[in-house]
């Protein structure tokens, strides 16, 4: 039997007014501004939606000094998707930009690298340094799901259906995981924060949020193994994503996009 193959959608919900060197460790960076996005996902097709990740609400924004665009709820409205009704929320891992939004999917089961939970609940969250990404009420939430029999554990390889696979990176977190997704162009892989930009696996450069450097670069190469070519992956944070790939509809442009569908051009390394 053929593998599945998938819509996915990029939804935009949040930016940050930053500078490049912001974004990068090391490495000859012509400091300029550099935006970041923030995005959740959507994965469907006539037997499943999955939603990748749930980014965070406007009381994080304002702790955070983030502004948010367009709720996350509104984004799924555009795509025709009641919060609510959602049944399976993939998370690639617990920082607060990708782990929010708690009332807004009370019927969801969540999946997520069991190494993630042991990370965010462990001795390494006893430093500042490594615990900042994370908001303690989102981990709480994930306990609390934990018994309530709503939070599924997922293996470091895994499939998730057919034409979903799920595959731990580490890196910007211990438990990072990323996802491969059969397309009608072939293999797209959400690298989620495996690869922030672009220009973090172009250039070999780290983000400066990291727990393990060499996880890190390990991820960047199983991204680029993972996917059928450098324009089937999907870095987490790029504004650029929202330029090359198609919008979901026109009233959606640079805010949803379709990236299952080709880029409108190839990007110059």
């Amino acid at each position: 039997m053929g593998e599945e193959t998938y819509e996915i959608y990029a939804i935009k919900y949040a930016q940050h007014e930053r500078r490049a060197r912001d974004n990068f460790i090391g490495g000859d960076i012509h400091d300029g501004p550099m935006a970041m996005d923030y995005f959740i996902w959507v994965i469907r097709n006539a037997a499943r939606t999955i939603v990748v990740d749930t980014g965070f609400d406007q009381a994080m924004a304002e702790k955070r000094v983030r502004k948010i665009v367009h709720p996350v709820e509104e984004g799924l409205a555009q795509l025709g998707i009641a919060a609510d009704a959602v049944e399976n929320v993939i998370l690639t891992h617990l920082h607060y930009d990708h782990a929010g939004n708690h009332h807004l999917f009370p019927n969801a089961r969540y999946h997520v690298q069991e190494r993630e939970m042991q990370f965010c609940t462990g001795r390494c969250m006893c430093h500042p340094e490594v615990n900042h990404p994370y908001a303690v009420e989102d981990v709480k939430k994930m306990i609390d799901r934990l018994f309530e029999g709503h939070l599924v554990f997922r293996d470091p390889e895994d499939t998730y259906a057919p034409g979903i696979t799920m595959h731990r990176v580490g890196g910007h977190s211990d438990g990072l995981q990323i996802l491969r997704v059969r397309t009608a162009r072939g293999w797209v892989v959400l690298a989620s924060d495996a690869a922030h930009y672009f220009g973090h696996l172009e250039q070999r450069l780290a983000y400066p949020v990291v727990f393990n450097m060499g996880d890190m670069f390990d991820g960047y190469a199983r991204v680029k193994e993972l996917a059928d070519s450098k324009y089937h992956i999907i870095p987490g944070h790029d504004p650029k994503v929202l330029a090359l790939y198609p919008p979901a509809s026109p009233e959606t442009a640079g805010w949803i996009a379709r990236v299952d569908l080709p880029p409108h051009e190839t990007r110059e390394d």
